[in-house]
This record gives structure tokens, sequence and C-alpha cells, in this order.
């Protein structure tokens, strides 16, 4: 960019409802941290190759003239346009055009923003826009600039805040952050008089034939015009949330299933009124947001290729999605959508949709896509859904998983699966992701670390504390340090209930004598070898048709995990690592309640059913405690900073 500044900050605002934190600074110098948003903002032009800045100033532009200078201790050439009679932002901008580069950026003095300024113009540049506007999601879309695109990318409408009563907008939000050709702008704001870029210059440019280029980034960027904002900002930093969002690296993100899992589920939704989110997921949604994790919606929608809905009908549904979400400050980053279906033969069909695509779960053509326009990285990202295609999806594309059991609670039976993790809603997926899974890697280190050099682990305690997800957790530290490990969860061989004899203990609920004859020669192996494992399906109480299989090799870890794994003796004089799960009494109690009901047991069985478990295995389990190498507290919310006890003497 030559023969001007590169960049407009409009930096003329009073500030009044930041005046209690600010005093009668002018909103730039509001400090952030202990420095002025201003500051932080000429440092990003600095770093994205923008050196001349001009600075669109009005109320206290002596105190910005003071702090600032020409620029030079930012490594910038800054100079000023000083308004003597406010005219908004798009009056302010056409009085300084004349200074301004054939092609300059615009930023807002009260935003503060870690965006990448140079992949923005050129995005600006390759698309040959007349005006970029960098849009997202955000957590209050009722009161924000929304905007429609064309499948190009470029805008089509705009809808300015206030919105009509009962609209239902997509939500993608003008974050006031511009790219600008030059050339024609003149003539499109008046020359007198008031006028804003938003609400005047834009509609006028998109009536006038204008190209308006949509940048849809989930880099961060937040008004930072009222003190609750700031105060949201500046927690955001501290937690390292804009960096987590920037581009300087690859994001994590959490692929969630939509039917059964945010919403409830219903079998093929044609209509708007039909999506109702489920208890929790909003709240669940705005965690993630918070959290600096994307939300990736991945879905497969055969209701477009059966032409019970079209794909514009498919966004009305999206849009009410998008409302219901930012009604409780949430937002999905992205939605990715399969239409298609295999099958064809059926009344009303979309032939040329009835194909066999990589799309459609478990296919992962959604998720690599998503993975390639969002920059996340595999390794840190998650699955989340409630059928077995959807564990599937996670498997193939390299994603953590996880199970919930709302929708079809993984009782589909279309994969054999094993899921990573399993928990009841997207709620405590949400938890378990953001909470319980990190601390959980930290207390299962010391566990790890012992196990590195070793064959067997077994981990026992009472039910619904958490050994098949410390199992899991285990296998992926063992992994991080080169060794593989296949867990083994004594489940696998839970009788069915009517071979067991009630009354008996926890043990002879288990047929013991096979899992030790699948496990022992393990043990032993010499060479390669296959396995098939058996799989119980908590719902039926019995086992699946379907098994797991593994492939071992001799130098791989095998982790046995359950309720009496500590008490078979064979296992705990063979293994090299002996673990123990522990967990508040109440919390385990309320775990196993919920578990329960999911399974569809009456509420006037559960306490019968919870007081039977307790009598079978309290005292058992509690006898071979002793034998445990690291007792681990398996309770995030009371530990999520402890990591495992090491009791080796």
């Amino acid at each position: 960019m030559n023969g001007g500044f590169d960049v407009a900050i409009l930096a003329g605002g009073q500030g009044t409802r930041l005046r209690q934190r600010a005093g009668n600074l002018p909103k730039p110098m509001v400090p952030l941290a202990g420095r002025p948003i201003l500051d932080y903002q000429l440092d990003l032009c600095r770093t994205h190759g923008c050196r001349r800045v001009l600075l669109l100033v009005h109320y206290g532009h002596e105190a910005i003239r003071s702090h600032v200078g020409d620029g030079s201790r930012y490594g910038l050439s800054v100079d000023y346009a000083v308004e003597t009679t406010p005219r908004g932002t798009a009056g302010a901008l056409r009085d300084a055009l004349p200074r301004l580069a054939p092609t300059f950026m615009v930023l807002y003095g009260d935003t503060f923003l870690d965006v990448d300024l140079r992949r923005m113009r050129d995005a600006h540049a390759d698309r040959q826009a007349d005006a970029t506007l960098f849009v997202h999601p955000n957590d209050h879309p009722q009161d924000s600039d929304l905007v429609e695109l064309a499948d190009t990318g470029f805008v089509t409408a705009l809808h300015p805040y206030p919105h009509p009563e009962g609209a239902e907008y997509g939500n993608l939000v003008n974050a006031a952050l511009y790219v600008m050709r030059r050339d024609g702008l003149e003539a499109l704001i008046p020359q007198d008089g008031k006028a804003d870029l938003a609400r005047h210059l834009f509609p006028q440019m998109l009536k006038a034939g204008s190209r308006l280029l949509a940048y849809v980034s989930p880099e961060y960027i937040k008004d930072a015009g009222t003190p609750d904002r700031l105060d949201r900002i500046a927690a955001d930093v501290k937690a390292g949330v804009p960096d987590r969002l920037s581009a300087r690296g690859l994001r994590s993100a959490v692929f969630l299933d939509r039917d059964g899992t945010l919403n409830k589920e219903v079998e093929w939704i044609s209509r708007p009124e039909q999506l109702v989110l489920l208890p929790g997921a909003a709240e669940a949604v705005q965690r993630l947001n918070r959290a600096g994790y994307l939300s990736v919606v991945v879905t497969n929608q055969s209701v477009i290729a059966r032409g019970d809905v079209t794909m514009g009908g498919l966004e009305t549904i999206h849009n009410r999605l998008a409302r219901q979400l930012g009604d409780a400050g949430a937002y999905l980053d992205r939605i990715y959508v399969c239409p298609h279906h295999p099958d064809r033969g059926f009344p009303g069909e979309v032939v040329e949709l009835k194909i066999k695509c990589d799309c459609r779960k478990p296919g992962t053509a959604m998720v690599d896509e998503a993975c390639r326009d969002l920059q996340i990285g595999r390794q840190t990202s998650w699955m989340v859904g409630d059928t077995t295609s959807d564990m599937e999806t996670g498997r193939r594309a390299g994603l953590r998983t996880v199970l919930v059991r709302t929708g079809h609670a993984g009782q589909d039976g279309r994969f054999s699966f094993r899921p990573d993790y399993v928990v009841p809603d997207l709620g405590a997926a949400v938890t378990w992701i953001l909470a319980g899974h990190p601390a959980m890697r930290r207390r299962m280190a010391l566990v790890a670390d012992a196990a590195l050099e070793g064959r067997l682990v077994v981990i026992g305690g009472l039910a619904r504390t958490g050994k098949s997800s410390a199992a899991q957790v285990l296998r992926e530290l063992l992994a991080d340090s080169g060794r593989t490990a296949h867990i083994f969860p004594l489940d696998s061989w839970l009788k069915p209930v009517a071979e067991r004899a009630e009354g008996t203990g926890v043990g002879s609920r288990y047929d013991l004598e096979a899992m030790l004859t699948t496990v022992t020669p393990l043990l032993r192996l010499k060479t390669r070898a296959a396995v098939s494992l058996p799989i119980y399906d908590r719902y039926r109480r019995d086992r699946y048709e379907r098994r797991v299989e593994m492939s071992i090799d001799p130098n791989d870890v095998i982790v046995v995990e359950g309720v009496p794994a500590l008490m078979v003796d064979e296992l705990t004089k063979a293994a090299d690592v002996r673990v123990h799960l522990d967990m508040p009494e109440s919390e385990r109690v309320t775990r196993l309640r919920t578990d329960y009901r999911l399974r569809g047991v009456a509420d006037a069985a559960v306490d019968a059913l919870v007081a039977s478990r307790s009598k079978d295995e309290t005292a058992p389990v509690a006898d071979v405690r002793s034998r445990a190498d690291f007792i681990v507290d398996a309770w995030t919310a009371s530990s999520a900073d402890q990591r495992a006890t090491h009791d080796r003497q």
C-alpha cells in the first residue's frame, strides 16, 4: 500500500459508558491489563506490516497525541485527523479519505483484537472486493448488526440492530474491522452531517452494486465499550483465549453432532419449530466459547436428499438454532452438513443427492473440511455425539471421542465401538473436556511414569468412580511416551442378568475365569496376537453380538479396569502397577443414580438398586484398596489440581 496511510483508527469516542473506570480519558486510552487499548492496536498494526496509521480523533485528542506521539516508539508512522464537529464513523472517514492509501484498513478505537491483518488484506485483494468486513458469530447476536452471505462469501443483506420481533437470522456479526478501496467512497458518504459505516455506507454500497466480501474468522475481536465487556476481555487475555483463537497455530475444536446431542432427537427435522435444544446444551456451548474452543457442528441431513426440506429450509432451521443459542449467550463457529443419502427409490427424493459420499458420517469429509477451513489440530480436538456413527467418525478422523447418553445413547447398533469416554449429556461432556480430562491427566502422570517399563496395569475401585476414564487417560499418556496400551474393561465379562446369583458378592457378577483365559496368555506373548473382546450393553444388561477386535504386540501395555480388578489375585500378583480410584461417596452415588435413570430404571427402584450395590461392593473393594500402588482421587470438583498419591513403599 503506497500513497497514504495504511490504517485509519476511529479514535474519537468519548467513552461515556466507561467513565466510572477511565474518568475523562477518551475510549482508546482506557487501560486493559495496565495498557491503553490503543497500544494493543498499534502493536498489532506493526506486527502485520501496517506501518502508517492515521488516528481519527476528537474527544480528548490531546491525551492521545501526548501518549502516542509520532508513533516511532511503536515502530510506526502515526499522524492525526482532528474532527472539530463529530460526523459519525463514515463522516470522519470521508473527511480523511484524501490522506488514506488506495486500499486501507479501518479499526475502531474501543476494540480489542488479535487478528492476522495481513491475511485479511490478502483475502480482500484476492477476491477483488470493494470492501471486506470481518464477520463472526458472537454471544449476543440479538443486539448486533448481522449479515447474510451468498455461497460465494459475498454479503447479500445487512440487518442492523434492533431486529424485527420474531426474526431469526443467522449468527454472523459485523465485527467492525474492515479493508476498503478508497475509490468511489466519497460519492457514497454525505459531505455534511453524520453518517455511520454499518448503517449508512455499507447499505449504500450494496445498493450501488459494490462487492462486499465477508471475511469469516474465529479470531478474537471484541468491543470493549462497557465495564462488563472490558472485564470479560481482561479475563480472556489472562486465560490466553485470544492466543488460542489466533491464526498463529492450530486451534482446538469440539465437533458436535446435532440431533440427539444439541437438540432433542426428532426423526427427520424439516421445520424450525421441531428443533428444541436439550436442557443445558446452550450453557455447555457457551462454556466452550468462553474457553477458546471452537464449536463445530457436523451433521447428516438426509432430509434434503429425501426431498423433505430444501437447503434454504435447512438454513432457516439453523437460524432458529443460532437464535436459541444466542439467547443463552452461546454460538456455533461453523455448521457442516451432509445432504446425501446412498439409497434410492423413495417418493419425492432429490436424485442427484442420492449418492455414496465421503461426507456422510462415519465418513470424515466434514471434519476434514473444518480442519482446513478453521486451522484445527486433531490431537487436541474432540467428537461428541450420541451414536456409534459419531464415535466411528471421531475415531477415523483422529479425534478423542465422547458418547453422550441422550438421543440414541449409542444404541443405533451400526458399529463395533468403544468411545474414549461416556457421559450423561453435553454439559457433562464439556465439563470433562475442559476440567475433568486435564485434571485426570495430571493425576495419572505418576501412574504413566511407573507403567512405562511395565506390561500389566490393574485399575480398581467402586462403581462410577471413573475407572474407564482413568484407563483411557493412561493410554493417552503412554502413547505420548511411545508406548501402546490396550484397555480390557471387566464389564466385557459381565454375566447377563439371568446368569447372576444375586447376593453372592460383586465378583460373582463377572465371568472372571473367562477374563483370565483371555488376559493371562497376553502377558507371555512372543509374537503379535489378535484378540476379540466382548462389549457389554448397560441398557439391555447383556452383551452385544458385535465385538472389539484388537491386535496386540508383545511390547504393548495391558490395562485391566473394573470394580473387582484388585480382588483378582492372579491379576494383582502379575501386575506391574496397581491403581485404586477414589471419589467422595455422595458424588459417586449421584453418578450411580444418574446412570440407572439413563438406563430407564424407574425412580422408585433406583434407591433399592443403589443400596444393593453398596452392600455388594463397598466392603470387598475397601478390603483390597491396600493392594494399590497408587490412590487416585477421581473427583474433578474437589481435586482438579491433585495428582496421584504414590503409596508404593
